[in-house]
């Protein structure tokens, strides 16, 4: 698997929009962390998110929103909200 800031990029994306639940995310970092092919040009950058992504399940590490927000402009990327009003029964 080619890790890329895009795909590291996309994945949190999933995870904020509830497409991809923590542990969901986590075992994705976890298996990109063992058999992942880095993208050479951002290697760094690439790799230390997934390791930060892989503990997001530990007590002491969690995941805040500014942890995503952080990871996501080391990337490259800038996280937005947008808030819509809920359909009523």
């Amino acid at each position: 698997m080619k890790v890329t800031r895009e795909l590291v990029a996309q994945k949190m994306t999933d995870y904020l929009s509830h497409r991809l639940s923590l542990a969901e995310l986590v075992d994705w970092a976890e298996e990109a962390m063992r058999e992942g092919d880095f993208e050479e040009r951002h290697l760094e950058v690439v790799r230390n998110a997934v390791a930060r992504l892989g503990l997001a399940d530990v007590r002491s590490f969690g995941l805040t929103w500014e942890d995503c927000e952080a990871i996501l402009r080391q990337l490259g990327y800038r996280a937005h909200v947008e808030v819509t009003a809920a359909k009523s029964a």
